[in-house]
């Protein structure tokens, strides 16, 4: 086998086993080095194996996502799968040196997405025809998705066993398969227990679905597209004037927490991120929760200047 077919192979385990990632995210990371073969197979006369390029080579490969027309947030995210490719060769010992250390990525503004205000919430849910079959489970999904924050596979994934009702939490699966506690609304326990006893329980429940909570009506597991199906259709439905997938009620989420006053640390816990930086992002917090803050809790914030 090839040198870079081997690695590459070598990388989408180790992506898998040790550092357990989606198979999307899999799927990425390997895109991302099959393009950096490329470009090596492409323009090098001598044909380099990973262990051999510099960072002179990898700055080449950057300016010819530049010259393909590549925008610069694709950059940044294939940039970045090329600095975890070489960050697994060196902590494997394949390498001695990591050549993308200093391999700056594309600077990209931040683009914020679109936050859904609680009267929009509740347009989107009074737009669900509850007469249909399915529009009970529709409403408890818009419900768990906004008071809980989670992400679409989070959903679609969430078990019945993991519901902790008389607690007040659920346990969800997040990214690398990590689990956490999400606080749930009682609202969201209604339409969930609504769905589940009067329901979901006419389904004829498909073997290795019995433990999922939301099923499509073959009585098997919803998929991602059926998610985002049922948030376009009804935008569509309320001629609500954004673009919105389920990823708009995570954010909501974390938004109105922050903005309401919530300590960011606790929303970090709930979002699952693993870094607060991230939750600083993504919330984007406003400038006056970041003014109060520092009035409140700098030392010298309220010291009069002499």
């Amino acid at each position: 086998m090839d040198i870079w077919e081997l690695e590459k192979t070598n990388f989408r385990n180790f992506l898998k086993l040790e550092k357990s990632l989606s198979t999307n995210s899999v799927e990425a990371y390997s895109e991302d080095i099959k393009k950096l073969h490329e470009f090596i197979e492409t323009i090098s006369e001598i044909k380099l194996s990973p262990y051999e390029l510099e960072l002179n080579h990898l700055q080449d490969f950057l300016i010819y996502l530049c010259e393909l027309g590549v925008n610069k947030r694709s950059q940044a995210r294939i940039i970045s799968g090329v600095k975890a490719f070489y960050k697994y060769l060196l902590i494997e010992g394949i390498v001695d040196e990591n050549p993308s250390v200093l391999l700056e990525s594309p600077r990209i503004g931040l683009k914020l997405p679109e936050v859904l205000t609680v009267e929009e919430i509740d347009m989107l849910e009074d737009a669900i025809d509850l007469s249909k079959p399915e529009g009970h489970r529709n409403k408890a999904i818009i419900e768990v998705l906004y008071s809980c924050g989670l992400r679409v596979s989070e959903l679609i994934n969430l078990k019945i066993s993991n519901l902790f009702f008389e607690q007040g939490f659920i346990k969800v699966t997040g990214k690398g398969r990590k689990q956490r506690l999400v606080p749930i609304s009682e609202k969201a326990k209604k339409e969930i227990l609504i769905y589940k006893n009067e329901h979901r329980k006419k389904l004829d429940i498909k073997i290795g679905f019995e433990d999922i909570v939301f099923l499509n009506r073959r009585g098997k597991q919803l998929t991602r597209n059926m998610i985002f199906i049922i948030v376009k259709n009804l935008a569509l439905k309320i001629n609500l004037g954004k673009k919105i997938s389920p990823h708009t009620f995570r954010h909501s989420f974390a938004s109105h927490l922050v903005d309401g006053g919530a300590d960011l640390r606790a929303v970090q816990e709930m979002l699952g991120h693993e870094s607060i930086i991230t939750t600083e992002i993504y919330t984007h917090l406003s400038s006056e929760y970041l003014r109060d803050t520092i009035l409140t809790y700098h030392p010298w914030a309220n010291k009069s200047l002499s």
